[in-house]
Order: C-alpha cells, then sequence, then structure tokens
C-alpha cells in the first residue's frame, strides 16, 4: 500500500486525504469540481497550521504531507495506480453504485475499493464491480484527523484477505479499526441515529426544549455533545437518509423517522451547514442560539 486514492473532497474526503498524507502515503484527491478541490487542499493546511500551533507537528510535516497529496478531476486516470480508493462521495445509493461501476473499471485488479458509506449496504456496492471480494467499508468519524474509531465493514463477499489488510492499514493511521458485518446502519449509526430521533420526538411531542434534551444528556449521559446539537453538525439530511436505510432495511416502525425531522429537511433546513437547524450558526462564531421556532 502507497497510492491512494480519495474520491470526493468534501469535509470526510479532505479529512481522509489529510490523514493518509500525514502518515506517508502518496494521495491522489479527485472530485469533479476544481474549486472544491482548492477549497480542500486549503482546509488541509489550515487544520495543520493548527496542529502546528498546538506543537502536535512542525512546518517541516506540514510541508511533506501537502507534498504528498495531488489533485485530479479526472477519475480514470486518477485511480490507475492506486493500490486502495476511498471514496467518500455524496450518501447517494445510485451515485456510489455509478462511482464503483467506473472505480472497477479504470483501477488495477489488485487495487482494493473501500467506501466511507455511513448506511449504505456494502454488499450492494460490491455488486456494481467485478471484485466484490475486494470491496470493503472504511467508514470515517468526523472530523476525520481528530476521531480516532474506523468502522471496517464486510460485505457478504468480502474477502478475509482484504479485510486484515484494512484493518492493518487502519492501524498505521494511528486509528482504532473495529470490524462489524454489512447490516443497515452498521453499529455506530444503528445505535447513535434512533437516539437522535428519538430526542427529535422528544422536543415534537414537547416534554422539553431544544437546550433542556441536549442538557440531559450531556449533564446525565456524560455525552460531550447533545443529541440535536450532533443532529446539526452531522447534517438533518443525512440523519433523514440513515433513518430511512434503517427503516427500509428493518422494516420496523420505531425506525421511522420523526415528522418534524422530515420537514425540517424538506425546508431546506439542515443543520449546521445550511446557518440553521435546531440552533442557528453565525460563520466564525461558536455560540449556540435555539432556532427561533423552538424557542420558548
Amino acid at each position: 500500500m502507497k497510492n491512494i486514492s480519495v474520491i470526493g473532497s468534501g469535509t470526510m474526503g479532505n479529512g481522509i486525504a489529510h490523514v493518509f498524507a500525514q502518515t506517508g502515503y502518496q494521495v491522489n484527491l479527485i472530485d469533479i469540481s476544481q474549486e472544491a478541490l482548492d477549497r480542500a487542499t486549503a482546509t488541509i493546511s489550515k487544520n495543520l497550521d493548527r496542529l502546528i500551533n498546538k506543537e502536535k507537528i512542525t512546518e517541516e510535516v506540514k510541508s511533506e504531507t501537502l507534498g504528498n497529496i495531488t489533485t485530479s478531476t479526472d477519475l480514470a486516470s486518477g485511480v490507475k495506480d492506486a493500490d486502495l480508493v476511498v471514496e467518500a462521495a455524496t450518501e447517494n445509493m445510485k451515485i456510489k453504485l455509478d462511482l464503483f461501476s467506473q472505480i472497477d473499471q479504470h483501477a488495477k485488479s489488485s487495487c482494493i475499493l473501500a467506501s466511507n458509506t455511513s448506511s449504505i449496504s456494502i454488499t450492494k456496492i460490491g455488486s456494481a464491480t467485478n471484485r466484490k471480494d475486494k470491496v470493503i467499508g472504511m467508514h470515517f468519524m468526523n472530523p476525520v484527523p481528530v476521531m480516532k474509531l474506523i468502522e471496517v465493514i464486510r460485505g457478504y463477499s468480502t474477502s478475509d484477505e482484504t479485510t486484515k489488510i484494512v484493518m492493518e492499514l487502519s492501524r498505521k493511521l494511528s486509528k482504532v479499526p473495529v470490524e462489524v458485518n454489512d447490516y443497515p446502519g452498521f453499529v455506530a449509526n444503528r445505535i447513535l441515529m434512533p437516539m437522535i430521533n428519538e430526542a427529535i420526538y422528544t422536543l415534537y411531542e414537547g416534554v422539553a426544549g431544544v437546550e433542556e434534551i441536549d442538557t440531559v444528556m450531556k449533564l446525565g449521559m456524560a455525552h460531550p455533545m447533545g443529541p440535536l446539537q450532533l443532529a446539526d453538525f452531522i447534517g438533518l439530511d443525512v440523519c433523514l437518509s440513515i433513518m430511512k436505510v434503517l427503516h427500509d432495511g428493518f422494516g420496523n416502525p420505531k425506525y421511522a423517522p420523526c415528522p418534524l425531522l422530515v420537514n425540517m429537511v424538506e425546508a431546506g433546513v439542515l443543520g449546521a451547514k445550511s446557518g440553521e437547524g435546531f440552533y442557528k450558526y453565525v460563520a466564525g462564531s461558536k455560540d449556540l442560539t435555539v432556532s427561533k421556532q423552538f424557542q420558548k
């Protein structure tokens, strides 16, 4: 494993590129938009500066890390020399299946194909390729440079060899890999998303307000962030998408997304990325104010 291609340069993609490059791997960051790639490179540089300020790395490490990253808008040439491709595109089944079909055509036969999906079936993704044994999930947590966990998801056809390679590679990134099987939501989101959904139901049914719900979970359950603030951070559209995967996958009404969550997403109220969710967000400010709709 020397050459890593990362597909998608958004929040997760640039974080994944960052950790691989800082560990010494050659990384090709690929996106359809050169503007998005430029933003990603600037974000990685900024995050490295933050580590320098905390005296965790040196200027030399920053220079080496950035030197390990190249960018490309051409998928075919971007993956042709890769030993591992990590897909971190939009959480959309059709997009992922199309991408994996293309990657399969252009990557060398020995290349392992990984998806950073948080909920979509690895078995289904693997079915779009002719190398099902080499398709696996690498579900990094956000923010990638900080969070230690990687969920390593085995599809139905993922080989023991592929799993072993990815588990060892994850440890080389100074991460803690946890092997899980391919069922809806895997482990992290199967447990987390129903909790978030229940917190939204608790608000929807008038049991308590936004701050009260988050305070109970922070102070009573020692969570670093309340579930409603966390939902904003993840993105309410992403939360809704994962709840739909759980609901469709298990056919159990307990996974039905809260109507309030559905309405907020349909209204374009998506959390921090849209500037408003359960809280209002102002660029450059860390102060949280409950959204007007939920103020008492």
